[in-house]
């Protein structure tokens, strides 16, 4: 004897259940960025335009070997406070970081005339994967 099969409908109706399960909000528009690499130095707070305090730091990636080394420079913004902004600011030059960001391209005239673009980092995590060996060293002679 055959198995019975459910009607063509239960069928189709589950599969609208399964479309539904997924949200329905608009999609957001979202960049994010991974850098891996090593201060270029002592991350320095600042305030915005608008009042807001802001930690700026930028982090040095270098890609290939000897003369065909290149380095990339990516410029950071935390808007952090309490123990995280202490935190930043105590990172010397030269730690090895990991920092996780929103990215966003802006455009804005130049004193040429001309439109140029810079790409915006706002910090979401970072976290430190090695101090710097001069650092490391004067904690061991200062303990």
């Amino acid at each position: 004897m055959l198995p019975v099969l459910p009607p063509l409908r239960t069928f189709s109706s589950s599969l609208h259940v399964l479309r539904r399960a997924f949200s329905t909000t608009p999609r957001a528009n979202l960049a994010r960025m991974t850098v891996v690499g090593r201060l270029a130095a002592d991350p320095e707070p600042t305030v915005t335009s608008a009042g807001h305090e802001l930690v700026k730091y930028a982090v040095g990636t270098s890609d290939g070997t000897g003369e065909n080394q290149k380095t990339s420079w990516y410029r950071f913004g935390a808007f952090v406070e309490g123990p995280r902004k202490d935190y930043l600011l105590g990172l010397k030059k030269g730690t090895l970081v990991y920092v996780e960001g929103d990215a966003k391209l802006d455009n804005y005239q130049g004193d040429d005339g001309k439109t140029h673009q810079a790409l915006r980092l706002t910090q979401r995590s970072i976290s430190v994967l090695s101090r710097p060996q001069h650092a490391q060293g004067v904690a061991e002679e200062s303990s």
